[in-house]
């Protein structure tokens, strides 16, 4: 079997870039191991960028039509009071409306509808689209990839060979990469509950000693996110869900009906965040996105995201060549040039947010409470930390910058104006560099 471009795995990232090429006229054959939805939490919200991408591929009303606005995140420090509302003791709201982009706002979207419409804009492009269900990715043989489904072995001859398997990447595997793994002394308890319709905001609720992120889904659901220990687990189950009950009802009043929906801890899942970066995106022929090339820390919502982006990227690029009658390997190095240094600067972001809570004692919350409400007070502090977590741009703290929100500076009063920020949200000559280049 033959395509001009071969991926291994049909998640968001590997579906994204199949629909992308097929709409370009590249053959693309996309093999998935899962034949039904997996029950394994998966990232839901989409950034302002990947949201742009979206509607390139066509596919942003269906999107929309299936999620939740969110054009603010709040931050709300408390004091826990056993059997009582909390004492609030600073709410701070950030807003995607700040960033100078028609994308002013993030979507909270179930994955498994996000991988349907991507499957299924792939599919209507029935004559470049080609999905492999049920297809186990086992390596490659011959320069070939090996594939078996329903009990056959198959190998698939391609011009490009893309890894999109997630965490455990073949791919990854043959291209002899180098990966760092970074652990954090904190894990994450997830699951799905009902919210009264008033809960519209996505908001994270903090104390000394307790973290709960709440991210609304349609259909009046909202996903929670509770930090505990790490290795706290075990110890948690033991307590009952009465544990999770009180805790929950405790930090947000309002979810302390919902809450009682959790019937099993089998509905509840243990996330043990960890990062890593590959010290090179591709080699020959062969490329990874998504997962296989970088795992950020969920504090920041960014892993789908860069999987899409990544996707985005490199399917450019590979229609571009597909198009101009260029050797694929030979342009393979933008996708690197582009992609690393951006994943590497949201795998920093994410990993300071992560330091942010990851720290249970009253001083460090007090100084927390302080720098999440210095970033509302300084605009460009403002501005910043919206267009970096927006995908949209890229805008570098200074050192100026962290000594006010460190209170050691005091905030500035001049806001941003719109023409100051568009300088640093990234251009398709930024995006799509080789198609400028290449023409001198």
């Amino acid at each position: 079997m033959k395509t001009d471009v071969f991926i291994a795995g049909g998640g968001v990232g590997g579906l994204a870039l199949a629909a992308k090429l097929a709409s370009r006229g590249v053959h693309v054959t996309i093999a998935e191991q899962l034949t039904k939805e997996s029950p394994v939490y998966k990232g839901e919200l989409l950034q302002p960028k990947t949201l742009a991408i979206l509607e390139r591929l066509g596919v942003i009303e269906e999107i929309e039509a299936c999620g939740h606005v969110l054009d603010q995140l709040r931050f709300q420090e408390i004091k826990r009071r056993p059997h009582q509302e909390p004492e609030e003791i600073n709410l701070t709201e950030l807003d995607y409306g700040r960033v100078a982009s028609i994308y002013d706002h993030s979507l909270m979207v179930p994955h498994e509808k996000t991988k349907a419409i991507l499957r299924n804009k792939g599919k209507s492009y029935e004559e470049y689209f080609h999905y492999l269900g049920g297809a186990r990715f086992l390596g490659f043989e011959n320069g070939m990839a090996k594939v078996k489904h329903n009990k056959e072995f198959k190998f698939i001859q391609a011009q490009v060979y893309v890894g999109a398997e997630g965490r455990s990447s073949p791919t990854r595997d043959a291209m002899d990469v180098k990966v760092k793994r970074k652990d954090y002394n904190h894990h994450f308890l997830t699951v799905t509950i009902p919210r009264p319709e008033t809960f519209t905001k996505g908001k994270i609720i903090t104390t000394e000693s307790c973290f709960l992120g709440l991210f609304p889904l349609p259909d009046n659901e909202v996903r929670t996110v509770f930090l505990i220990k790490a290795g706290e687990y075990k110890t948690i189950k033991e307590k009952g869900l009465e544990y999770l009950y009180q805790a929950y009802s405790e930090l947000e009043p309002e979810l302390a009906e919902g809450v009682r929906a959790i019937k099993d801890w089998k509905t509840v899942q243990l996330m043990i965040p960890f990062t890593y970066h590959v010290d090179h995106y591709y080699s020959g022929n062969l490329a990874i996105i998504g997962d296989a090339a970088h795992t950020v820390h969920p504090m920041a919502g960014e892993g789908m995201n860069l999987a899409i982006q990544d996707a985005d990227v490199l399917g450019e690029l590979l229609a571009w060549c597909k198009e101009e009658d260029k050797p694929y390997d030979e342009y393979l190095h933008y996708y690197e040039d582009v992609r690393k240094p951006r994943v590497s600067f949201l795998l920093n972001l994410s990993h300071l947010s992560a330091l942010v809570y990851s720290f249970r004692f009253e001083l460090w919350r007090q100084f927390r409470s302080r720098a999440v409400q210095r970033i509302y007070d300084d605009d460009p502090l403002h501005v910043k930390q919206m267009l970096n977590i927006s995908g949209l741009g890229r805008w570098d703290f200074s050192l100026f910058d962290r000594a006010i929100q460190g209170n050691i500076l005091p905030p500035r009063k001049k806001k941003v104006s719109d023409r100051q920020q568009k300088k640093y949200l990234f251009s398709e000559k930024e995006d799509y560099p080789w198609r400028y280049q290449e023409k001198g």
